[in-house]
């Protein structure tokens, strides 16, 4: 994956500032990574100025064991293709334990490898 940059060495097209620091920014398959975990972790609604963007996975955490996965997935399925034209997924993992649930995405661009965002999410006690 391509490292966090400073804003002066920016050249890319497509870039977005690194969550977590400050003056860097991400490019190339750590951005679509960022822009991934982003769509995960931001409930619909929430962006006033685009209230369709993000995803309704946090609907689905709490619900049972034996009947989240199917919308979990599709919830994730969903929102990267809307969202994320730049990459075709490849496979939605759903794993759990009491917990915590962790969404892992595969995902690749065009004739690209296989690349893995996972997202870990606390479920209520």
């Amino acid at each position: 994956m391509t490292t966090s940059i400073p804003y002066t060495s920016l050249t890319a097209a497509h870039w977005q500032p690194a969550l977590g620091t400050s003056g860097e920014v991400v490019v190339g398959l750590r951005d679509i990574d960022q822009v991934i975990r982003i769509l995960m972790t931001t409930p619909k609604g929430s962006d006033p100025h685009r209230p369709e963007f993000g995803s309704d996975l946090h609907l689905y955490l709490d619900w049972p064991t034996n009947r989240v996965t199917p919308h979990l997935v599709r919830e994730t399925v969903d929102a990267i293709r809307v969202w994320e034209n730049r990459v075709t997924v490849v496979q939605v993992q759903v794993l759990i334990d009491e917990a915590q649930i962790t969404v892992r995405v595969l995902w690749r661009v065009a004739n690209g490898i296989t690349q893995v965002t996972e997202v870990p999410y606390a479920r209520a006690a």
